[in-house]
């Protein structure tokens, strides 16, 4: 993979001082979590993008043409992690193409694979402040899944089958990789089996903070 200078990767600006990076905060939680809610509130509040890393997935797949719509189909319906190249791709176009300062990076690092793959072309390139890690019951996730699932989500995977490969991804692949931050004091959790209003509560003495100091 190319460095943060790369003109492939189009993003030579972001050489810069860590005061003018790009400010990363990764948002990670179980499937049905609530990543999607609580980052367009957040959005709503403060000066953020949302970049969700299945979002920019699912819509490449269905884009005409694309050379790893195939690929990334099937991956999700498996309930597999993409290659890193793929989502660090998307991702890395997204934040350039925004030509914001603030990004909440929704669902990425899924695994080692992508944290090794993150450090290695965007370390020098972005400044990632911590992650907001959404903890919620396994039992509450599905439930939400499947009636996402039901009320029309168009979600290949919002179905039973689906939702057990991905928690099992989710448990041996993504848990470490909170555990990883979490080891580096990096980890801000915030317990995401209650309400919205309650949520946010705790969304807003974490962020608050981190605005008033950009």
């Amino acid at each position: 993979m190319e460095s943060c200078n790369s003109e492939i990767w189009g993003i030579r600006r972001f050489a810069m001082s860590a005061a003018q990076k790009p400010q990363i905060v990764f948002v990670l939680g179980a499937p049905g979590s609530g990543k999607g809610t609580v980052c367009k509130n957040i959005v709503d509040n403060y000066k953020f993008v949302h970049l969700s890393a299945g979002d920019l997935l699912r819509e490449e797949q269905n884009t005409e043409g694309s050379e790893h719509g195939d690929l990334i189909k099937e991956y999700i319906k498996l309930g597999k992690i993409v290659p890193v190249e793929i989502t660090c791709g998307l991702l890395k176009r997204a934040i350039e193409k925004s030509g914001s300062s603030h990004f909440l990076v929704d669902g990425f690092p899924r695994n080692q694979n992508n944290l090794d793959g993150w450090e290695k072309v965007m370390s020098e390139c972005v400044d990632v402040k911590f992650v907001l890690f959404l903890d919620c019951t396994e039992e509450v996730c599905t439930q939400r899944c499947l009636n996402r699932g039901a009320q029309g989500s168009g979600r290949t995977d919002d179905n039973l089958d689906s939702l057990k490969k991905r928690f099992n991804t989710y448990s041996n692949e993504t848990m470490p990789i909170i555990k990883h931050y979490d080891g580096k004091s990096m980890v801000r959790r915030v317990d995401s089996d209650r309400t919205l209003p309650e949520i946010f509560e705790d969304i807003k003495k974490i962020f608050t903070p981190l605005v008033s100091e950009s």
